[in-house]
């Protein structure tokens, strides 16, 4: 009688165990299946994102060789002609003020970079980090100074760029950059360098453990800005 109940036992804990063996194997084949599937979707979106990129790289590369042609065409066409000439030169004009072409010339380079204190050193962590307000205060202070033309990451400031925090990175242009933030400016050096005065705003930057450094450079490229500038509601005076 002992040796059945013993049988029994065993037994019974040899059908708990296979029970939670089989359950233990079905939650690891559920869970594979589920992490191939999701890693499958995760492949397939990136896939697509990189084929409308590699799409607008190409499509913009187009446009560009477009341009090109345009100008050499435009070139030929202005040649022995004073009054087209000034047109031409009038245009040229327009676009660099408008940030449609690339630009070289003197100014400063300033980065601005997240503090490198331990968060944890601080009641509020969001006083280490470079914000939207900040890095505008600064391409404000540029304009003040007689900056003719700046950007940001390499993103053309133009009178349509927007500038906003979106989490640990911000975006210009549309385009999401982070930390560091390298800010070219052409202009006079001497004028553009006012920004690092005592007491001024990377002064006040580095009072928060902010990283904020300010070079002068004789040449320093600015490239164009390659969206498109459109205006709804403004009209030509007659």
């Amino acid at each position: 009688m002992l040796d059945k109940k013993i049988i029994s036992i065993i037994l019974g804990i040899m059908c708990f165990l296979l029970t939670l063996g089989i359950f233990v194997q079905v939650r690891t084949v559920t869970n594979s299946n589920s992490t191939v599937s999701q890693n499958y979707e995760e492949n397939n979106l990136r896939a697509e994102v990189l084929k409308y990129k590699e799409r607008y790289e190409n499509k913009y590369k187009e446009l560009e060789e477009a341009e090109e042609e345009l100008e050499i065409a435009r070139q030929e066409s202005t040649k022995n002609n004073s009054e087209l000439e000034d047109k031409e030169t009038q245009i040229q004009e327009g676009k660099k003020i408008l940030g449609m072409t690339d630009v070289t010339g003197p100014g400063v380079i300033i980065t601005l970079s997240d503090s490198k204190k331990d968060a944890n050193s601080v009641l509020n962590p969001n006083e280490l980090l470079v914000h939207d307000g900040d890095v505008l205060s600064v391409i404000n202070e540029l304009k003040n100074a007689g900056a003719e033309a700046i950007s940001i990451n390499d993103q053309r400031i133009v009178p349509t760029t927007s500038i906003s925090c979106g989490g640990n990175i911000i975006e210009i242009n549309g385009e999401k950059v982070g930390a560091p933030f390298v800010i070219k400016a052409i202009g006079l050096p001497e004028q553009l360098s006012a920004l690092d005065r005592p007491g001024g705003y990377l002064d006040i930057l580095r009072d928060h453990s902010i990283g904020a450094e300010l070079k002068q450079t004789n040449s320093t490229t600015i490239p164009k800005y390659t969206g498109v500038i459109s205006y709804k509601y403004v009209t030509t005076s007659k």
